[in-house]
């Protein structure tokens, strides 16, 4: 018995990640957004009833057909219980005619097709620009990755009571009547929505690849799934454009450096130091496949530009790879400017022209708020102004907010304090 409850402690988990938001999106489609909560219950009791069952009986042959028998038990269930179908949901399910069970059954049949077209509508009601981007991301870990407000909360280094209001708020604005789509229709990809789309799924992608939360520099759990709801978008002809390939080229070329890119501590280790030997050929295929289709039309879009940097990054002797990299971020930071985007052109133009040019550039940014403009001029002055060089260091660990960003920054100082 003990082996069995050991088994699925681990599995479920597992499954929860990855099958919440599908049962999510499955039930949700039909109930509709103004009832998203229910579908959201009806699939958290699932697992209750499996941590339960599973305790005493063990797991089951197939759990995922388990968990999806038991989310539809307990959707017929609920519509029995409290009428749901007569009085509030026939007038609004297009896809439900009549008091019939087959028809429901059907409509709750998780097959790969239904599961995708339901993940892409549900995808295309989340990401509505009705909402606030924050709020959208909220929205997004909720819902489509079954995140709990505790975890959202520590994404975003907020207080959960703060994430409950936002959710809360967020999914009132869902419900007005103003807001037309419905997760039965087609989905709405016109350019701008789909837009809409990537960037949020761009920025979910950042707030794991850059993530400062629990002490850790990487959150690999939102990193994949950004990864996971980009790729539901490349299977449909309506969402798999070059700029969606373009996207998901970008997130596998930098999530096939996140083993390297921290140690066993949680610890940031510095690009140049990093093992080679643990990045991983998998992702950097899949990224060149992606960014290979990405290239097939005329578009130029920020994905695309900034894929291509990270394609150099995972080319460790490409030839002239620093001039690739610099004519990519001169044309990146023209379409959109960050401060983030100019560090790394800097950065960049240090490694084809030399760090003296390097710092002129930085200089004219004046971006001394910033820990990471000081991080780069420790950077570029170690090698000919030691006490320049400590003096950055110090203003960037004294701003930054991570603990493992500021050991990272500590361990450089030290060495530079060890020289003289």
């Amino acid at each position: 018995m003990e082996t069995f409850a050991n088994s699925h402690n681990e599995l479920l988990p597992q499954l929860f990640r990855m099958e919440y938001s599908k049962m999510t999106a499955v039930i949700g489609r039909l109930f509709g957004l103004h009832a998203i909560e229910i579908a959201e219950d009806i699939v958290s009791e699932t697992f209750l009833k499996a941590a339960e069952v599973w305790r005493v009986n063990g797991k089951p042959e197939n759990p995922t057909a388990w968990l999806y028998t038991v989310a539809k038990n307990k959707t017929r269930d609920y519509l029995k219980r409290v009428n749901l179908f007569e009085s509030k949901i026939k007038g609004t399910l297009p896809l439900i005619i009549g008091n019939n069970e087959l028809e429901i059954e059907q409509d709750l049949d998780f097959t790969h097709q239904i599961i995708s077209d339901s993940q892409l509508a549900m995808i295309f009601a989340v990401c509505n620009p009705v909402n606030s981007t924050e709020a959208q991301i909220c929205l997004a870990l909720k819902i489509l990755c079954g995140f709990s407000i505790e975890e959202i909360a520590s994404a975003f280094l907020a207080k959960t009571e703060t994430i409950k209001k936002r959710l809360l708020r967020a999914r009132a604005n869902l419900r007005n009547p103003s807001f037309k789509h419905a997760l039965s229709h087609p989905v709405d990809a016109s350019p701008a929505r789909l837009e809409a789309v990537l960037r949020v799924l761009y920025l979910l992608f950042n707030e794991g690849y850059f993530s400062k939360t629990d002490d850790h520099l990487i959150r690999k759990d939102l990193c994949s799934e950004a990864i996971r709801l980009t790729l539901v978008l490349t299977e449909h002809a309506a969402t798999n454009t070059t700029e969606t390939n373009a996207l998901l080229a970008l997130m596998c070329f930098q999530s096939s450096r996140l083993d390297a890119r921290a140690n066993d501590a949680g610890e940031a280790i510095l690009f140049e130091e990093q093992d080679k030997s643990l990045w991983s050929k998998e992702l950097i295929a899949k990224g060149n496949y992606y960014l290979v289709n990405a290239c097939l039309g005329n578009e130029i879009s920020k994905y695309h530009l900034e894929a291509g940097i990270a394609y150099w990054h995972t080319t460790p002797t490409g030839q002239n790879k620093w001039e690739h990299i610099l004519q990519l971020y001169n044309q990146l930071i023209i379409l959109e400017y960050s401060p983030l985007t100019a560090l790394n052109r800097a950065f960049a133009i240090g490694k084809v022209y030399g760090h003296k040019q390097a710092i002129q550039e930085v200089k004219k940014l004046n971006l001394t708020d910033l820990n990471y403009y000081h991080a780069l001029l420790g950077y570029l002055y170690a090698d000919t102004n030691i006490e320049k060089a400590k003096i950055h260091y110090e203003q960037a660990i004294t701003l930054s907010t991570s603990i493992s960003e500021k050991n990272t920054l500590m361990k450089v100082l030290k060495r530079l304090k060890a020289q003289g």
